[in-house]
């Protein structure tokens, strides 16, 4: 496998900045009361993380795990042509009707043929999928020879990694969800073992690196200033200080 360097992209766009990192996470905190204001934020910034590998003009985007459709705005806006995945309605209807472009399937099967999209992207489901590694080989699958991978994920020893359970889940996923039900009186929407599940920075880098259709372009924390990419490089401190870890590869010929 081989380690690719930096790609040609605009340097505002390959640099991010602590400002932009205290906006992410102020955003974040609205999360749960105003999810239109947080992810409208999140998909203009993933726009521009993922123009600096691609240029989104006319490309053939796939969004897998797409919800609502929060991300197909800021896509489309960019000239991309937005197809939307998700395999559950209720997230897919979230915001009333489903977006024209969504449509309802897995990510571990996806109903598209091979070298067919120039860009497979996916934000925050990949610790949702019972079998990450098949959906991350279909995302490669999908994806023309010379496309472009983006896929981000909240890694399970991250401050996040329990979702509305942390930091409980540091004492165990199972235990953190019974504890939310004692103190809420209902399950969570992310119930560790059936729709969140421990994925680790270290296993999916090993993944990457193992597999032989696509090359690894480069890995980073993704809401961090562009100094900190260092943190992806450290075992042990790149499970928790990586807070959402990315992963981009690039199909090869």
């Amino acid at each position: 496998m081989v380690e690719i360097g930096s790609v040609s992209a605009p340097e505002k766009l390959r640099k991010p900045t602590f400002r932009r990192s205290v906006r992410l996470f102020r955003a974040f905190l609205k999360e749960q009361t105003d999810p239109d204001h947080f992810y409208r934020i999140l998909a203009d910034d993933s726009v521009a993380q993922v123009s600096s590998y691609v240029s989104l003009s006319g490309a053939v985007v796939l969004d897998v795990g797409g919800g609502p459709g929060y991300f197909a705005e800021a896509f489309r806006g960019a000239g991309a042509r937005y197809v939307g995945l998700d395999p559950d309605v209720g997230e897919l209807s979230a915001r009333g009707e489903p977006d024209p472009g969504m449509i309802r399937a897995s990510g571990t099967a996806l109903p598209f043929r091979d070298a067919s999209v120039d860009v497979c992207y996916s934000s925050n489901v990949l610790e949702h999928v019972d079998d990450p590694w098949l959906m991350l080989a279909e995302m490669v699958r999908v994806t023309r020879p010379g496309g472009t991978v983006f896929m981000s994920y909240t890694p399970w020893y991250s401050p996040w990694g329990g979702h509305e359970t942390a930091p409980w889940h540091f004492l165990g996923g199972h235990y953190a969800r019974r504890r939310y039900e004692r103190r809420n009186g209902k399950p969570p929407k992310n119930s560790f073992g059936t729709s969140l599940f421990p994925v680790s920075v270290g296993a999916v880098q090993r993944w990457a690196h193992r597999q032989t259709v696509a090359d690894v372009v480069e890995t980073f924390p993704r809401y961090h200033p562009w100094w900190a990419k260092w943190i992806t490089r450290v075992p042990g401190v790149r499970e928790i200080a990586s807070w959402n870890f990315v992963i981009v590869l690039r199909r090869r010929a």
